[in-house]
C-alpha cells in the first residue's frame, strides 16, 4: 500500500479489500456508546480545506478524533491564505509544525499530488478540482458491496454531470478494480471531451440515453448538478435537464426494487434527483454518509497506524 492516497490508481484491488475490511470493524465502533479507539494516540492530522465541504470535512474530523488523533481544522477563509500566502507556504507552515497527515481538498486539479512533494506527512486527496475524490469511491464501492454483496458483474449507472465530477473519475476506476460494470450517461455537453477513448482504455461504457440504460442497472449513483463550475449554458432549462437525466418519479418505478440509489451530495432536490427517489427505502444516501466515516476511520488507519503508515 502506497504511503499517500492520491488517487484510485495508487491502490490495487487487494488494497481496497483492506481498507473494506477495516471500515467493517470501525463502523461497529458508531453503534458504541463511547466511540474511541486507541490507534492514532499521539497522531495530529490537519484537516486543509480550500473548498466548502460539509460531509467530507465533518467525517474526516469524526474518524481521526474516533481514532484518537490530534485533528485541526485549517479553512481558506479563516488562514493565511486570505492574505495572499500561497499554497506550498501554507502547507510549509503546517508541515513544520509536525503533523503526521494532510487531508487536503483544493479546486486546482492535481493540488493534493503537488502538496505530497513538499512534505514527509502523509497526505490524502479530500478532492481536487475536477481530477478526483478516492475516499469518495471507496465509500460508495463500499456501501453498494453492503447492499449488493460482491460487485463482481453488477451492472452501476453513474448519471449526470460529468464534466465537473471528480467523483464519476473516481468512481469508474475504484468500481471497475472491483469488477463492476459501468455505464456513464450525460446529456453531450456534460460528458467530458476524450471520455470516448478513455472509456475504452478504463473498460467502462457511456450513453446519452438514461431510459435506456436505466431498467439494466443493478445500482444507480445520481451526480450533482454542478452549476458553480459553470461558466456557459450546459443545458437549456433546469426543467429540462430533470426531464432528461433526472431521477424522476417515473423513472424510479422502473428501476429495480431491490438497486440502490446513490448519491455523494449534496443533492439538488428536484433536478438530478426526485424527493421520491431520495427519501425512497432503496435510497442509500444516508449509508454513504455513515460510511464515509469508516472508510475514512480505515484509511487513516492503514497510512498512519497499519502496515502502510510510519508508525
Amino acid at each position: 500500500m502506497n504511503k499517500n492516497l492520491l488517487s484510485i490508481e495508487d491502490v490495487s484491488a487487494d488494497d481496497i479489500a483492506a481498507f473494506f475490511a477495516t471500515a467493517t470493524e470501525m463502523h461497529d465502533v458508531q453503534n458504541r456508546s463511547v466511540k474511541k479507539l486507541p490507534a492514532l494516540r499521539g497522531r495530529t492530522v490537519v484537516n486543509l480545506f480550500f473548498e466548502d465541504s460539509t460531509r467530507t470535512r465533518s467525517s474526516f474530523e469524526i474518524a481521526g478524533k474516533w481514532l484518537s488523533a490530534d485533528v485541526i481544522n485549517v479553512s481558506a477563509k479563516g488562514s493565511s491564505v486570505s492574505k495572499g500566502e500561497s499554497l506550498r507556504d501554507t502547507v510549509l507552515t503546517v508541515a513544520a509544525m509536525g503533523v503526521d497527515g494532510l487531508v487536503i481538498r483544493h479546486m486546482a486539479s492535481g493540488a493534493a499530488k503537488q502538496v505530497s512533494e513538499w512534505t514527509d506527512a502523509v497526505v490524502i486527496n479530500a478532492g481536487d478540482g475536477t481530477h478526483e475524490h478516492p475516499t469518495q469511491a471507496l465509500l460508495d464501492a463500499y456501501t453498494l458491496q453492503r447492499r449488493l454483496g460482491s460487485l463482481e458483474g453488477r451492472h452501476v449507472v453513474i448519471v449526470g454531470d460529468l464534466t465537473h465530477s471528480r467523483v464519476f473519475r473516481s468512481n469508474v476506476l475504484c468500481l471497475a478494480k472491483l469488477g463492476a460494470e459501468v455505464t456513464v450517461v450525460a446529456p453531450p455537453t456534460l460528458m467530458p471531451s476524450g471520455i470516448v477513448a478513455w472509456s475504452k482504455d478504463a473498460g467502462f461504457a457511456t450513453s446519452y440515453d438514461f431510459d435506456d440504460v436505466l431498467p439494466k442497472a443493478d445500482a444507480v449513483m445520481m451526480l450533482r448538478v454542478q452549476r458553480e463550475r459553470m461558466n456557459g449554458a450546459y443545458f437549456p432549462s433546469a426543467r429540462e435537464y430533470t426531464v432528461g437525466y433526472g431521477l424522476t418519479r417515473d423513472r424510479l418505478a422502473v428501476l429495480k426494487p431491490d438497486a440502490p440509489i446513490c448519491h455523494p451530495g449534496p443533492m439538488n432536490r428536484g433536478l438530478e434527483i426526485a424527493a421520491d427517489a431520495a427519501d425512497a427505502a432503496q435510497s442509500a444516501v444516508l449509508d454513504q454518509v455513515s460510511a464515509g466515516v469508516a472508510i475514512r476511520m480505515s484509511v487513516l488507519y492503514h497510512l498512519l497506524a497499519g502496515e502502510g503508515g510510519q508508525a
